[in-house]
């Protein structure tokens, strides 16, 4: 019987050598992986703490654009206007160690309010409709996105004209989808709209925005465009020369125009008299847009103010991201 020998002893440092070799970076890949996590936890809870901060921040911010609204609202309630101080921003200024802030108030009643567009009871608002096809002839935009517009709101299911459009238009989109049929909460809804697309919702949305159906329009700081969308078709009397309309509020002591002034520019008083209901001279919907930082990290915030009768005022939508 033969005996096997043992294997030489060169063979079993080799193998002792790459299993020494194994444990170390089975051990390097483990404590990297440890310090990786610990560095990811630190880093969330950094973030987590940063955003909470920022949501205090901006409440913050809301409380201080709710008293300046208050105290304006005491001194003259029947009008909001250019020039009153709410419209100045803050900013930016140091909170605390660390954390900046900046905000600004906007006057939400001086844009169109694309629920204006369809009525109570389902059906259009045929001044309202014949405004927005003009403010989107004024933005060089088409005006077939009007009554577009108008059936993704209205109730029924039958498109208002060739232009129009309902669920059979949206099923054929990828993915398939239905039209809301109820009054939208976000001028972002437009780019639900079959190829609306992001360059003219970029144009439309500094002039639009989504409130409750009958809010009036401020003729003290409505838009340019926003005011000649209501006058006749190919009049324009407060867009005609850029940034005119910005020059007179600046130089008027008060509300520019006024609804004498806005009036006037109708003509006739039968003209006025269709859109007279629509408009006037004070608000209850502002935007406060609140910009934070804190450390190398960046928050937006945007708060939908509502003052009622009294003068109360206080937040009724909060959103990260601006219509």
């Amino acid at each position: 019987m033969s005996v096997r020998a043992p294997p030489p002893r060169t063979a079993q440092r080799g193998v002792a050598l790459i299993v020494a070799i194994l444990l170390v970076a089975l051990g390097t890949i483990l404590a990297a992986a440890i310090a990786y996590e610990n560095a990811m936890t630190a880093r969330r809870g950094t973030g987590t703490y940063a955003f909470d901060e920022s949501i205090l921040i901006a409440q913050g911010a809301e409380a201080l654009a709710a008293y300046g609204i208050r105290q304006f609202f005491q001194g003259d309630p029947t009008h909001v206007y250019i020039g009153q101080g709410w419209d100045k921003p803050v900013g930016p200024m140091e909170v605390v160690p660390g954390v900046m802030l900046e905000a600004s108030l906007e006057d939400l009643q001086g844009r169109f309010n694309l629920n204006n567009l369809v009525k109570n009871d389902g059906t259009p608002d045929a001044v309202n409709v014949a405004a927005f096809t003009k403010l989107l002839e004024l933005l060089g935009l088409e005006t077939k996105w009007a009554p577009m517009l108008v059936d993704w709101i209205d109730a029924d299911i039958v498109p208002q004209n060739v232009d129009g459009g309902e669920d059979s238009v949206y099923m054929g989109q990828d993915p398939p989808y239905r039209t809301a049929n109820r009054y939208i909460t976000s001028a972002t809804e437009l780019l639900a709209l079959p190829g609306f697309g992001r360059d003219r919702y970029l144009t439309l949305a500094p002039y639009v925005t989504a409130l409750p159906y009958k809010t009036t329009i401020n003729v003290c700081t409505a838009k340019d465009k926003v005011l000649d969308a209501y006058l006749a078709s190919g009049q324009t009397e407060f867009s005609a020369s850029a940034g005119g309309l910005d020059k007179n509020r600046a130089s008027s002591p008060g509300c520019f125009p006024t609804l004498a002034n806005y009036q006037a520019a109708f003509g006739n008083a039968k003209a006025w008299g269709a859109v007279s209901g629509k408009f006037g001279q004070t608000s209850t919907y502002f935007r406060l847009t609140s910009f934070i930082t804190v450390g190398s990290a960046e928050f937006n915030l945007y708060s939908l103010l509502y003052r009622d009768a009294t003068g109360s005022v206080r937040p009724i939508q909060r959103t990260f991201a601006a219509e």
